[in-house]
């Protein structure tokens, strides 16, 4: 689900519609908020697409980005 990608955690995700894919950035903007820590986010369509870095560590993937990224795939579990 998750690979790593120019210091990033990458995760490609797709789902049925556009509608579907939104309610799933939805959560993870509830647990970026809960984390205080925040990815980059490309939804196009039915795809969404996160990207996992932590800035103020030299944009160098941390436990920051690890616990979030499991917390990501919980979601989809």
């Amino acid at each position: 689900m998750w690979s790593q990608e120019e210091n990033c955690l990458y995760g490609s995700f797709r789902f049925t519609d556009f509608s579907e894919a939104f309610a799933f950035i939805t959560q993870v903007a509830l647990l970026a908020e809960k984390y205080q820590h925040h990815p980059t986010i490309k939804i196009t369509f039915n795809k969404v697409e996160l990207w996992l870095n932590t800035h103020d560590a030299g944009d160098i993937i941390t436990s920051k980005d690890t616990k979030l990224a499991e917390a990501i795939s919980e979601l989809l579990a």
